[in-house]
């Protein structure tokens, strides 16, 4: 009886995480801008840029650039990756502001694209800091295991590029150039 009781709690707890985490990603994608949900060829990628860039700088974080498409079958899986791992997915939004930008037969975006350095497969990635210096550019490939987007090389991307550990390496560089 006593295992038994201990089963219904155990699985009380974690039904009440799963629902949790799935009430914080429901409430975080409801407050997302437009441009951090949807690739939509119609959007004007300079303006939505702008208003990234502007986000960021209020809520210090970076941004992240995400080039592709709704014909691109990687990018639905990645959504689908974010959609299923919620605490990857809070740590996206709570770090980086996402700026989707659609390219497509219909519209390649080419004059925002030309800026960029060569986009190397779909999706790819970029990150801006708020201020519009680009730091990166990034195949999404590199955070595969298998055919699967890997939940540890996904946190340890976001963690790495994220404003508190590029500001902490920029200090580091500048503590060691001056001695």
């Amino acid at each position: 009886m006593k295992f038994f009781n201990i089963l219904v709690i155990s699985l009380s707890l974690l039904l009440s995480s799963i629902a949790t985490a799935n009430t914080e990603s429901t409430s975080i994608t409801a407050n997302l801008p437009t441009y951090s949900k949807v690739y939509d060829d119609q959007r004007d990628p300079f303006k939505d840029a702008a208003a990234a860039l502007a986000l960021a700088k209020e809520s210090n974080r970076q941004v992240l650039i995400e080039i592709g498409g709704s014909w691109c079958s990687w990018c639905h899986k990645m959504d689908s990756f974010l959609a299923k791992n919620p605490d990857v997915y809070k740590a996206l939004h709570s770090q980086y502001v996402l700026l989707k930008i659609s390219v497509s037969d219909s519209n390649e975006n080419h004059d925002f694209m030309k800026s960029l350095p060569p986009v190397l497969g779909y999706p790819h990635m970029y990150v801006s800091t708020a201020q519009g210096k680009m730091i990166l550019s990034k195949d999404t490939a590199e955070l595969l295991a298998g055919n699967n987007y890997s939940k540890s090389q996904w946190l340890n991307f976001l963690t790495e590029w994220s404003v508190s550990t590029t500001a902490a390496q920029t200090k580091l560089a500048t503590t060691i150039s001056v001695e």
